[in-house]
């Protein structure tokens, strides 16, 4: 019984070192289920939908009616603008969305006095979230 196992600590080792070798590298290779391919789309998608975000609240913010109700507010136009670029792609994406459901409601026929109200309430949320930073 000795002897066993003084040859198994002699032969196990090697018996360990041989499966090593065995296995080929490509199955130690780490394997991604997303390719760098399409994580580079999808981080060039995100990024171009912020900036359409972006882009939709900056314009709504430079209508006249926003300009009108930043003032009456007494709000900076610009710092209002620059604080837009500091908040998250789930807040800007919020905010763009309201800023078009704004822009639509208007166009449809809603009052002066009520898209200045909702000027107001997304400039508002601006400014708290950013604050809130």
């Amino acid at each position: 019984m000795l002897r066993s196992a003084w040859e198994f600590a002699r032969v196990g080792p090697a018996l360990v070192l041989g499966v090593i070798l065995a296995v080929h590298p490509n199955l130690l290779a780490q394997t991604h289920v997303v390719t760098p391919a399409e994580m580079q789309k999808e981080a060039v998608a995100r990024t171009r939908a912020r900036q359409h975000n972006v882009e939709t609240v900056t314009q709504f913010l430079s209508s006249p009616t926003a300009k009108k109700a930043l003032r009456s507010a007494h709000l900076d136009a610009k710092q209002v603008k620059t604080a837009v670029s500091s908040l998250s792609d789930e807040e800007l994406a919020q905010l763009a969305a309201r800023a078009e459901k704004a822009q639509a409601d208007f166009a449809a026929g809603m009052s002066n006095h009520d898209l200045l109200l909702i000027i107001l309430g997304l400039v508002a949320l601006i400014v708290i979230v950013v604050a809130v930073r």
